[in-house]
């Protein structure tokens, strides 16, 4: 579905970008040794979802690649279909650290703080779901009034 030019403040357009730009922000920081704070979980979990067979730096890089790909696929909103699913793969896999490694995620008040890390991924789900209906499906329901129009 393509998108109208004239309306720079689409919501789906500012979802898709704003997603976007979150994975190519993450993926960045990935290519650099010791800047992502989710490296080392990210890391731990490959290693234990790969069973050791993939090197840690390579798992890295690849994830770095993968998160950049989404990235820039959202923002420039090409082959949606694919890039969406790409992203709901990834964000089932971001949930994989509860099984491995309940003692880093969940304290006896809730969550740690990487619990709440993972757990702010149900919004880019949920963004997500929003995306493929729109761009998948082209089922766009206005629910309420676009955000452009109320300004």
């Amino acid at each position: 579905m393509t998108e109208i030019k004239s309306n720079p403040l689409n919501p789906y357009r500012v979802l898709r970008i704003s997603i976007g730009v979150i994975y190519l922000w993450f993926g960045v920081l990935k290519f650099f040794f010791g800047l992502s704070p989710a490296e080392q979980i990210a890391s731990a979990t490959i290693h234990q979802l790969t069973f050791g067979l993939l090197p840690d730096h390579i798992a890295i890089q690849t994830l770095a690649i993968w998160e950049c790909a989404i990235g820039l696929l959202l923002i420039s909103c090409k082959y949606m279909k694919a890039t969406l699913l790409l992203m709901f793969v990834h964000m089932t896999f971001t949930f994989t650290p509860f099984v491995f490694f309940p003692h880093q995620t969940f304290s006896h008040l809730g969550f740690t703080l990487l619990g709440q890390y993972i757990m702010k991924n149900i919004i880019i789900i949920s963004g997500g779901m929003v995306l493929w209906q729109h761009y998948v499906r082209n089922t766009s329901v206005n629910y309420v009034r676009p955000f452009s129009e109320s300004l």
